[in-house]
């Protein structure tokens, strides 16, 4: 783990690698384009995702965006989509000296109408998709909250940066945090799903949890993440009786955010094995997710068994 950044209440990004920051540069880029384009874009497209779920024009929005973004960038050999059912070619042979780039361009978009938080997720691989979480080489978060921040993750470590736009239009990255870790006394828990479709097993640990920790939950995957990271604890959106695979997509949301956490000092399972060590069978593959403090998610596979 990187030692804590001399400038952790302000500066740029330490170096790093060069694609890897490019890549970022380009998802912060558009960041205030995609928060601005929201007001107008609360409205179903009329079209499914390859995961079969309604598409808001948010959605198509902010994937065009970054698509356009991410496969200029020299070194993205590819984008993928949750919006996409195949990948676009960017020119580069991935794994080859290039990036594989997967994205969920708004999850939680279905928090668009009521106006709460959600974000863009961002995994880096250097293997074509579908790949394990191990050939992941960074991943990072947008959270379109009060303010926008940018939590990234890479051989560095885990920092967390607020994203703002100048007046002339150029877009900074401010550190706020160089060396972002999960805290020693988790505070939070939020569980996805509804309650009726837990697993038995996974029910009883929940009521243990709801003793011992606060319940935040807010319907976006990044949001809540971000709760934990911030406070400790731990997120799930468990296999669920009529959906055993999960919800979450294991390219797009799954493995970028387990490499984060774990990046961060914590643990990620799908309740068997550690995330990164899934093998997929396609790109728009589901899992459960269980992320957060360690002893937690221990204590969480332990309950399935």
């Amino acid at each position: 783990m990187a030692d804590p950044d001399p400038a952790a209440d302000g500066g740029d990004p330490p170096e790093s690698d060069p694609i890897v920051e490019a890549i970022f540069d380009a998802v912060a880029a558009t960041a205030p384009e995609i928060r601005a384009a929201l007001p107008g874009r609360r409205v179903e497209s009329g079209t499914d995702n390859p995961s079969g779920e309604s598409v808001l024009a948010g959605d198509l929005y902010a994937d065009e965006l970054l698509a356009d973004a991410l496969t200029a960038v020299e070194g993205v050999g590819s984008f993928v989509s949750e919006e996409r059912e195949a990948a676009v070619d960017a020119g580069g042979a991935v794994g080859e000296g290039a990036y594989a780039v997967a994205i969920d361009p708004l999850d939680g978009s279905s928090n668009l109408r009521s106006n709460n938080a959600m974000g863009t997720v961002v995994g880096v691989y250097d293997a074509p998709l579908p790949a394990t979480g191990r050939d992941l080489v960074a991943a990072g978060y947008v959270l379109y909250g009060p303010i926008t921040t940018m939590v990234v993750a890479d051989a560095d470590g885990v920092r967390e940066e607020v994203v703002t736009e100048s007046e002339r239009g150029s877009v900074d990255r401010s550190i706020v945090e160089g060396d972002l870790r999960l805290p020693d006394d988790p505070l939070v828990y939020g569980f996805g799903g509804r309650v009726p479709d837990w697993p038995d097993d996974f029910t009883a640990y929940a009521r243990e949890v709801e003793d011992e920790l606060k319940l935040r939950y807010g319907g976006a995957m990044v949001g809540d993440v971000n709760q934990v990271l911030t406070y400790g604890g731990i997120f799930a959106y468990p296999a669920l009786v009529d959906a055993p695979d999960g919800k979450l997509r294991l390219s797009f949301e799954a493995n970028p955010i387990a490499y984060i956490v774990e990046r961060a000092g914590g643990a990620a399972t799908d309740g068997e094995v550690d995330i990164l060590d899934v093998e997929p069978e396609g790109v728009h593959d589901r899992v459960p997710l269980y992320v957060g403090n360690e002893r937690l998610v221990e204590r969480l596979k332990a309950a399935l068994d």
